[in-house]
């Protein structure tokens, strides 16, 4: 092993390059020394992020004892970021905006013990999110320990609330419990959702099916998301030789959790029986001819348009392999009274260029891309 050196030069600040050799297990004993530093590092970012979360509780706590109890107006708020800015001149947090936030996260959390254990694992922006966005006490822990458990950045976690994530949650149509043991079968009904959100892509609904998995791969990130955590893209359009004859998988993944391989289906249509057998199918060439002896058998999901349950039930029954069938939203429709008021791209586009005819301006769909803005939309809240 060969330690490179850099040091300093002349007053110049040149800097030469030196190699010097290691003496033994210094190497090892490194590699050793920066594991520690960084978890020294995270586990106290982790616990001043809890004093905070506890202080800024602590603090909305006494103002809402205040103002119910004491009859203090609304307008101590002000005077109190002002006294406390004062005090702490360049510390950000003590505006009165920010005060505000504390004293709702109070009144939304009033079990200290529930903040203590649960919440302070969660740094401020989650917990502003969590009230801006999710709805009931019920639904806020849901998502507030769903965030802990698969590490969501507060984007992830905005994404989840907005989609409704807690809703479509093991909602799939699947035969798992009959074809996976105990363990594995309410694991893998977690993994799976109905409907799954793609408004992401920008389709339409008169879309083609190599419309839709291209845009899944294009968007590959959110996708994933989507998909949820422990999901591993191995590939598109997979190929598989069966009897001589080429066969394509449009998506396979492989779950982390499961230790399997996911072969998702797509269909644009409604779920029709013989798109099982075609996963059935699919299934078993995937366990002879891909699957690793430290691997699980493979599970398929096929994601439709519109599933009937009873035709999904009669379709799976028989079925040995573990199959789920759910449907897959391409964009959220408008309420009717709203999409009456809004304009049309025609009266849009006769706005902003009255000399130019609608039929000349708007694109072919095949040249246009839904780029993603990579911003939420949701205005930051301070944060120290």
């Amino acid at each position: 092993m060969r330690l490179l050196a850099r040091r300093g030069g002349g007053a110049g600040g040149d800097m030469a390059e030196d190699t010097v050799p290691g003496p033994a297990g210094y190497a090892e004993w490194v590699a050793d020394l920066k594991d520690r530093i960084r978890h020294a590092r995270l586990r106290a970012g982790l616990a001043v992020n809890r004093e905070l979360v506890l202080l800024y509780w602590q603090v909305g706590t006494e103002i809402l004892e205040r103002q119910n109890r004491r009859g203090w107006g609304a307008r101590v708020i002000d005077r109190l970021a002002a006294d406390l800015r004062r005090e702490f001149p360049g510390v950000a947090g003590w505006s009165a905006r920010n005060l505000k936030y504390m004293r709702a996260f109070a009144a939304a959390w009033p079990d200290r013990d529930f903040v203590q254990d649960v919440l302070a694992q969660l740094p401020w922006w989650h917990q502003i999110a969590l009230l801006e966005k999710a709805g009931d006490d019920g639904t806020r822990r849901w998502y507030a320990q769903a965030a802990i458990q698969h590490g969501w950045s507060r984007n992830v976690l905005v994404h989840q609330i907005e989609s409704r994530l807690h809703l479509r949650q093991g909602r799939a149509a699947t035969n798992f419990r009959r074809t996976l043991p105990a363990a594995q079968s309410d694991l893998a009904e977690q993994i799976f959702k109905d409907p799954y959100q793609f408004d992401f892509l920008g389709l339409g609904e008169a879309v083609r099916e190599r419309d839709l998995e291209r845009g899944l791969l294009e968007h590959l990130r959110k996708f994933l998301i989507e998909l949820g955590m422990g999901f591993a893209f191995v590939g598109s359009q997979h190929p598989l030789e069966i009897g001589g004859q080429p066969f394509y998988l449009d998506l396979l993944f492989y779950h982390l959790d499961l230790r399997r391989f996911i072969v998702i289906d797509l269909k644009m249509g409604d779920f029709i029986p013989e798109y099982a057998g075609k996963m059935n199918f699919y299934l078993a060439a995937v366990d002879d001819l891909l699957r690793r002896d430290y691997m699980a058998p493979s599970i398929g999901l096929i994601l439709c348009k519109a599933r009937n349950g009873l035709v999904v039930e009669y379709a799976l029954r028989d079925i040995a392999s573990p199959i789920g069938v759910a449907e897959y939203r391409l964009a959220e429709a408008l309420p009717p009274d709203l999409a009456g008021r809004l304009p049309t791209p025609e009266q849009i586009l006769a706005e902003f260029r009255p000399g130019e005819r609608p039929s000349e301006q708007t694109p072919d769909p095949a040249e246009t891309s839904g780029e993603e803005n990579g911003d939420d939309g949701a205005a930051a809240p301070e944060h120290p």
